[in-house]
């Protein structure tokens, strides 16, 4: 019997052995299993992150070139706006002249209706001529060069 006891201890070892074996086997598949799971987890997390990264530079471009856009087309706009400032400057300074040429003009013709012509009374009052028939002598009755000058602004001359 003992040998008996002895054999089935054995066989119990040879048996137990043999499960260990393939419990083993079992873990050390299931092991390489997850290690392969968990590298293609790990490349579809890269792949992912490289796709993101990928989209956010390509949006960073896209932003940069729209700001260009905006720059140049800001830009485009400023250069306008100071054009046309300039040239309401000058339109400024032009009406300002003709406005003064325009009061002295009345001044004159309020002096000639007054009856202080120094002896040449008609008898009838001055009025402004129409535009149309308005020669240079009438503009300038006193025949100054400065008056038939055309007016010379520039933007320059004007400081805010």
């Amino acid at each position: 019997m003992a040998s008996s006891s002895g054999t089935s201890s054995g066989s119990t070892l040879l048996q137990n052995s043999g499960s260990e074996e393939d419990l083993q086997a079992l873990m050390d598949q299931r092991k390489r299993k997850r290690m392969i799971s968990n590298r293609e987890s790990a490349r579809r997390s890269r792949m992912r992150k490289q796709k993101h990264l990928d989209d956010l530079m390509a949006q960073a471009a896209q932003l940069r070139k729209e700001n260009n856009q905006i720059i140049t087309t800001m830009n485009v706009t400023t250069q306008h706006y100071l054009n046309i400032e300039a040239e309401n400057s000058v339109l400024r300074a032009q009406f300002n002249e003709l406005s003064n040429r325009l009061q002295y003009l009345v001044e004159i013709v309020s002096f000639l209706n007054t009856g202080s012509n120094g002896g040449f009374d008609s008898g009838e009052p001055w009025t402004i001529p129409d535009t149309t028939t308005i020669s240079d002598s009438l503009m300038n009755p006193l025949g100054l060069l400065y008056l038939s000058q055309p007016i010379m602004a520039s933007p320059d001359i004007f400081q805010y």
